[in-house]
């Protein structure tokens, strides 16, 4: 039943794929995707939850993902405790989607996921790719600004109205912040230093990004908003509108901009959140065709991740698989029937 031979896990630094043939080497058996995340949940070394001891543990030849404790024999699986838990998906098809879905550039719905794969249910593939975007957000994230000046405000995503007459229908309000930052010059040993991002106007380019789902555009779903994303103290540029009124008194420093439909008012105030929103929108209708309600708050997990690590697509990849091991297990009720999914507010159809 056991094989004596202890597993062969790294510890330190764990590396990860720059491309698709470092993947390949990385990943060749499904043995070597449970030694990385043994490297991932114990980074110094495997430690018996159960007893404490630190040893090699032992790997049960059939059973491949439980590591057995060479002190008080206690068992324990690979995949306990964290989003691939109680699965019967390989776990190199879990590499493969994390892989896909952090390196590739629009992302990956789960249609094209089903077929790089031959997986044969598209359900298989949208659970995999769903509680991949549910684990996109780590429990303890920082809030952004502080030191940057942040930019707030809200739009609205999906919905027809066609043929159901004026106002908005089927539509969700979306609200979002982004830190901005500008371009410098640092003259070192003659050399001039510029940052990776490029600039949006004026020297200026987005730093940090957070986006939430809401239910309506009072005071206070967006105080808490911001009071979950935004660091106290950051100076904050919003619109006129009189939810954000407040936000001085909750620590902020507040500036409100009257824009009164003017459009090139609007894209000079808040240049950053508008390109965030416009891109956001186009790759939902692109890549996903549209998201419902019920899922959009893990779409958009997925693409403030996305955005986040913009210039470090393929150290996502390691980013993911830590975040994945630290996140509770969804089941299938969480997954399709109660809203967002997870514990927390996270966040979209047929992906």
């Amino acid at each position: 039943m056991s094989d004596d031979s202890p597993l062969v896990a790294s510890a330190g630094d764990v590396p990860f794929p720059t491309s698709l043939p470092d993947f390949q080497r990385l990943f060749p058996e499904e043995w070597t995707c449970i030694d990385y995340m043994v490297s991932i949940r114990w980074p110094a070394g495997f430690i018996c939850p159960r007893c404490g001891a630190k040893d090699k543990p032992l790997r049960i030849s059939t059973r491949a993902r439980v590591l057995r404790c060479h002190e008080c024999k206690g068992e324990t699986s690979v995949t306990a405790g964290t989003v691939m838990d109680h699965s019967h998906t390989p776990l190199s098809v879990w590499f493969w989607a994390a892989y896909l879905v952090t390196s590739m550039t629009p992302g990956m719905s789960a249609v094209q996921f089903q077929r790089q794969l031959g997986l044969c249910r598209y359900e298989t593939a949208f659970q995999i790719l769903h509680k991949l975007r549910a684990a996109m957000v780590r429990p303890q994230r920082d809030r952004i600004g502080a030191a940057f000046p942040v930019e707030m405000d809200e739009t609205w995503i999906g919905g027809r109205t066609r043929g159901e007459g004026r106002g908005r229908h089927h539509k969700t309000l979306v609200v979002g912040a982004v830190e901005q930052r500008k371009l410098h010059k640092k003259a070192e040993k003659g050399e001039l230093l510029q940052s990776k991002a490029l600039p949006r106007r004026g020297g200026l380019y987005a730093g940090r990004l957070r986006l939430g789902v809401i239910p309506d555009r009072s005071a206070k779903s967006l105080e808490m908003f911001a009071l979950e994303s935004v660091q106290p103290g950051t100076h904050v540029t919003t619109d006129d509108w009189p939810g954000y009124d407040k936000l001085p008194y909750k620590g902020y420093r507040l500036t409100q901009v009257a824009q009164r439909g003017d459009a090139d008012v609007a894209e000079a105030s808040l240049p950053l959140i508008h390109l965030v929103f416009g891109n956001l929108k186009t790759w939902l209708n692109g890549v996903h065709h549209g998201v419902s309600p019920h899922h959009l708050p893990a779409y958009l997990n997925e693409y403030t991740f996305r955005f986040n690590r913009l210039f470090y697509p393929f150290n996502a990849f390691r980013s993911l698989l830590s975040i994945v091991a630290q996140t509770e297990p969804m089941t299938y009720d969480a997954l399709y029937q109660r809203e967002g999914g997870t514990r927390s507010r996270r966040s979209g159809g047929r992906g």
